[in-house]
């Protein structure tokens, strides 16, 4: 990759369903011109026809879906300075595949307490909203430690402009960061 590349960014939306994702991702790309992927978009069929007939997927359903992820993060990355990919990135195994051979990949985790998401996803128009699957994404999530220094947390418990704000803000420090540290 050359020098011009490697100062290009991509930032994973991550967070249970409701988090605001897609809204936030969306919102970014307007404010920004960031390039934008809902990273449900690169579902396999399987899992597509899988979870249209009520079930959930599982690790081993995931992993196609991951590394088309992963090569979506590769060429977006070569491409744009910034781009947003949404993806729940759940589990740190799920993280870790998203960053394999990805440099200046990145995490925005939008976090927020269970009450919150469960009153949002209530409150969308025409969304099906069962309450047995946020509990199980609280259940499957593997919140991100102090170890894993390329995500940065976002609490959603602002507004949705305000959430949009903070998620741009991080994206140009750690842009900055890096510009600052490549220039040196």
């Amino acid at each position: 990759m050359n020098d011009t590349q490697s100062l290009h960014h991509v930032f994973i939306l991550m967070g249970v369903s409701g988090s605001g994702k897609s809204a936030v991702a969306s919102g970014v790309a307007q404010r920004t011109g960031a390039a934008f992927l809902d990273g449900d978009f690169l579902h396999p069929r399987s899992n597509i026809t899988k979870m249209a007939s009520g079930h959930a997927l599982n690790d081993e359903d995931r992993k196609p879906w991951l590394k088309a992820l992963n090569d979506a993060a590769f060429a977006m990355q070569r491409t744009n300075e910034v781009s947003l990919i949404v993806c729940s990135a759940l589990k740190k195994q799920y993280r870790d595949m998203l960053r394999e051979g990805n440099q200046c990949l990145h995490f925005l985790y939008l976090k927020g307490d269970y009450e919150l998401i469960e009153s949002r996803l209530k409150a969308r128009k025409g969304h099906f909203f069962k309450p047995q699957m946020l509990v199980t994404q609280f259940e499957t999530l593997e919140e991100p430690t102090k170890a894993e220094n390329d995500v940065y947390e976002i609490d959603i418990s602002m507004p949705l402009d305000d959430v949009i704000e903070s998620a741009i803000k991080t994206i140009n420090s750690v842009t900055q960061k890096t510009f600052e540290g490549e220039m040196v």
